[in-house]
């Protein structure tokens, strides 16, 4: 399917594309899904501890997708409030986007496999 030109960061369609495949999956298994949020404000200090240890991450030169997409989703998993909440969903999304990004941008031997 071709979509018209929506997206200016690299790589963005590709993941989009890839997450709306997937969605199209889901929908086919299980049909369209309606769940509550199971987030709660008691997750907070979960996400503090999560800010701080990425941020202690990143001052030591050691940051990872990991400890960025853990900080992001613990701060989902903490907001309560739809409006702040589906923009928490955003930030995952996005750092989602970010590190296929970078994993589709790294070297890899004539077979394909990451170097």
């Amino acid at each position: 399917m071709s979509y018209p030109t929506l997206f200016t960061t690299a790589g963005v369609k590709a993941f989009a594309e890839a997450v709306d495949a997937e969605r199209q999956r889901q929908l086919a298994k299980w049909g369209d899904q309606r769940h509550r949020d199971g987030t709660r404000a008691s997750n907070r200090e979960w996400a503090d501890e999560a800010r701080a240890a990425c941020q202690h991450a990143a001052d030591e030169d050691a940051l990872s997708w990991a400890a960025i997409l853990y900080e992001e989703f613990t701060e989902v998993l903490a907001e309560e409030d739809p409006a702040k909440l589906r923009a928490e969903l955003v930030q995952v999304a996005a750092v989602c986007a970010a590190w296929i990004s970078d994993l589709d941008r790294r070297p890899t031997d004539e077979a394909g496999e990451p170097r």
